[in-house]
């Protein structure tokens, strides 16, 4: 049985996991990521985490079929190398597939996190049987993996899937982390929602999310006002949906995917979220493509990065 090493490294944590051939997960740990500590640190704790993970399930690194790695940011696939990782300083042009494969000598493969949760959704998640689909994320950001005729799309410079800067606004907008105003992002992720909901509340609105906030407001404890019933916390949640509808919109239009997947923290609030983003597509899109597309929220939740870096040695 054909078994490998999928890691996803965010800025708080990192997961490993031993997945098999037909993606399941054998043995998984999670490390703190310590990016304050320099990147050697993170390598280092990496390192030690993977001799863990093999001491443990009593296997060598000639069991190993491949390693791979999940990473935000800006990869370079061929070259195995992580360009740049905004939320993890330090993390800048680091050949890691070449320091894993000096270290265990197992075949690595490098690419960013959000194409490899589409990876691991088209093998074993909710894209099963798609061959054109878009996996996005909404988080801190939004990112997305595109799967078009079964295969990965990583563009000329690795760099395709931005879908957070999409952009709604010609000239003006809030401004976003990229540089630039006006992008889906800036409009919609959780930075967004938060935002929203305190300019309701020096508007003077009462609602349940400032009852609820612990000190501070998070989009979970709105997303958890509006479940409640909160007509101030519903209200955002559409308004979100909506411009992430109309992002979609266009991806949809030039895509024509069978499937758009929906993952990410803020994903998580379900249909208050999910129906303002079908019913703008369902307004918005042309006919063909509109009647094409399904909006399914991911399966495979926190497992996906892990079981889609597995993947990468085969894709």
């Amino acid at each position: 049985m054909a078994q490998r090493i999928g890691i996803d490294v965010g800025g708080t944590n990192v997961k490993i996991a031993l997945v098999s051939d037909k993606g399941k997960i054998i043995y998984s740990n999670s490390i703190p990521t310590r990016a304050e500590m320099g990147y050697e640190y993170t390598i280092n704790s990496i390192k030690e985490a993977i001799e863990n993970l093999l001491k443990e399930t009593k296997l060598t690194t000639k069991n190993i079929e491949g390693m791979g790695f999940g990473f935000p940011g800006q990869i370079d696939c061929q070259k195995g190398i992580v360009r740049l990782a905004p939320n993890i300083p330090g993390w800048v042009n680091i050949p890691i597939a070449e320091i894993m494969e000096k270290e265990f000598g197992i075949p690595t493969r490098v690419d960013n996190d959000v194409r490899t949760a589409a990876l691991g959704e088209l093998n074993y998640g909710a894209g099963v049987g798609c061959q054109n689909l878009v996996c996005i994320t909404v988080g801190t950001g939004i990112g997305s993996g595109i799967v078009i005729n079964g295969k990965l799309v990583r563009g000329a410079s690795n760099a395709a899937g931005e879908l957070g800067h999409i952009k709604l606004n010609m000239q003006d907008g809030p401004l976003c982390g990229c540089g630039d105003r006006g992008c889906l992002e800036a409009y919609a992720s959780g930075p967004s929602i938060v935002a929203l909901a305190e300019e309701y509340i020096k508007g003077g609105k009462s609602t349940k999310y400032r009852e609820l906030a612990n000190p501070d407001i998070t989009p979970y404890i709105v997303a958890v006002a509006a479940k409640e019933g909160d007509p101030v916390a519903k209200q955002i949640f559409k308004i979100m949906g909506e411009y992430i509808g109309i992002g979609l919109t266009s991806v949809v239009n030039l895509l024509n995917p069978e499937k758009i997947i929906i993952g990410g923290g803020v994903a998580d609030a379900g249909d208050i979220l999910f129906n303002p983003i079908r019913e703008t597509i369902a307004k918005r899109a042309m006919t063909i493509q509109r009647e094409a597309v399904t909006i399914v929220p991911a399966q495979l939740g926190n497992t996906a990065g892990v079981i889609g870096a597995s993947l990468l040695i085969n894709s």
